[in-house]
């Protein structure tokens, strides 16, 4: 007999989460999950705070910074919330609507930090090998063209995941094992022949993971050559910081993207899926702003200040 579909204006999903844990291990996991996102909001909003007050931060690597710690609050915004809700019953239950915002916000802030690493691995580049024409690419206004053909970009994909992954019949199980609307559980719940979805998918993975990826690494590449011929151990030593801090996120972003995504098969069991998307969905947007800052003494100076303000106003 065929089953009947749902209306979907009308279903809802249930968020399992780590509702097959142990009390004790969804304890740990709540507090991990709480305290990653208080330290991943403060500490990308002063990032904010302190490259828009600062005028010595008034430079497109900062602006760059302060771009990447709007998706990084977006980007936790996108799961974490929905996620400790999830951790009590009452909260697990979530609309198709609200799958579907939580999904885009999540796909948008992914594809616009894919672009985005790119671009700062250009503006490092481009700092050190082109030091003299410099300025003059990198203008304020080239900064924000950048940033909206990002913005642009990322939509459009989101758009289109969405409307993939959504217009799928959700007529059988509503049990999402997972604990926010992630593309693998989605298809897996879904009624209906999954294969454009997954093609797209694999293709649109690839294209905004391993593109970016070869040329941050051609960036690079070119940038070590040029230190190493032209610039003095102290040039060295400063461009080896900023250049550091970006390669780091690049490497466990990028890295923990092309794991989870490039696989042609599905070989890790639901508690694997769920942990390894802890890396990319909160420990990512909360270790940036410490990778950004802990060597960094511009920034450092910058913060400390801030903080001094903020402590002054109370």
């Amino acid at each position: 007999m065929k089953r009947r579909e749902i209306p979907s204006n009308g279903t809802m999903f249930l968020l399992l989460g780590f509702s097959d844990l142990s009390l004790a291990a969804q304890a740990s996991l709540f507090m991990f999950f709480l305290l990653s996102y208080l330290l991943s909001m403060v500490g990308n909003s002063l990032i904010i705070l302190a490259v828009t007050l600062s005028p010595q931060l008034h430079s497109p690597m900062y602006f760059f910074l302060k771009v990447l710690s709007f998706i990084e609050i977006l980007s936790i915004n996108s799961t974490v919330p929905k996620a400790l809700h999830g951790f009590f019953w009452v909260g697990r239950t979530i609309s198709l609507m609200g799958c579907a915002t939580q999904f885009f916000a999540f796909i948008l802030a992914a594809a616009c930090e894919c672009a985005l690493l790119t671009v700062m691995a250009f503006d490092r580049y481009m700092a050190i090998c082109h030091p003299l024409r410099y300025q003059p690419v990198m203008t304020v206004r080239f900064c924000y063209q950048l940033t909206l053909y990002i913005s642009f970009l990322a939509i459009g994909n989101a758009v289109i995941e969405c409307y993939l992954i959504f217009s799928l019949p959700y007529c059988g199980s509503h049990l999402i094992a997972h604990f926010f609307c992630d593309i693998p559980p989605m298809m897996s719940i879904a009624c209906a022949n999954t294969f454009i979805v997954e093609i797209y998918q694999l293709v649109i993975s690839s294209t905004s993971t391993v593109l970016p990826t070869i040329l941050i690494f051609c960036s690079y590449i070119k940038i070590l050559t040029t230190l190493f011929l032209t610039h003095s151990a102290e040039s060295r030593q400063k461009a080896f910081v900023t250049c550091g801090s970006h390669l780091v996120s690049v490497i466990i972003f990028f890295g923990t993207a092309m794991f989870v995504h490039l696989r042609l098969d599905n070989p890790f069991s639901t508690y694997e899926d769920r942990m390894l998307a802890l890396s990319y969905c909160v420990i990512i947007p909360t270790i940036n702003p410490l990778i950004y800052s802990l060597k960094n003494k511009e920034m450092k100076k910058a913060i400390r200040k801030l903080n001094l303000k903020i402590i002054d106003l109370h």
